[in-house]
């Protein structure tokens, strides 16, 4: 079912290349308290890159439904519009991905020390990963972009 629309028009969506069926927007980056806030919108009917939170999160959808998947690609769980989770670092690797239309979510990653996300190949090994230096780097480009 599709929720009313979350007025981003004036969100400048950002994609990092190679990391299909997302785009982001970075809200701020606080290294003393270990916090990074940014918004994601994921594709409807699409999944992004298999990955595990490396940091505690809290997440806010703020617009369709967040699905997530098990590594096997069975459906995990669906998180309507308003939905807020706590999560711990770890957990089960996983997909996430939109509904029937893009979600948009909030997501403030704390207690960061080292990565906040490890990309996994299909085998589960670590190909890349996102820290407060990449987030760093990756607000700098926002940025200049939006100048």
């Amino acid at each position: 079912m599709a929720t009313l629309p979350f007025d981003d028009r004036n969100i400048k969506w950002r994609t990092v290349e190679g990391f299909e069926h997302a785009a982001y927007q970075i809200l701020s980056i606080d290294e003393k308290a270990r916090i990074v806030d940014l918004l994601f919108k994921f594709a409807a009917n699409e999944r992004i890159a298999l990955h595990r939170h490396a940091a505690a999160y809290r997440t806010l959808v703020l617009q369709g439904e967040l699905r997530i998947y098990r590594p096997d690609g069975t459906l995990k769980e669906v998180r309507p519009v308003g939905s807020y989770v706590v999560g711990q670092a770890g957990g089960e690797p996983h997909t996430e991905g939109g509904g029937d239309q893009d979600v948009i979510v909030y997501f403030t990653n704390r207690d960061i020390d080292g990565p906040v996300y490890e990309l996994l190949d299909e085998s589960r090994a670590v190909v890349a990963t996102f820290g407060i230096p990449e987030f760093r780097a990756l607000l700098e480009e926002q940025t200049v972009a939006a100048a």
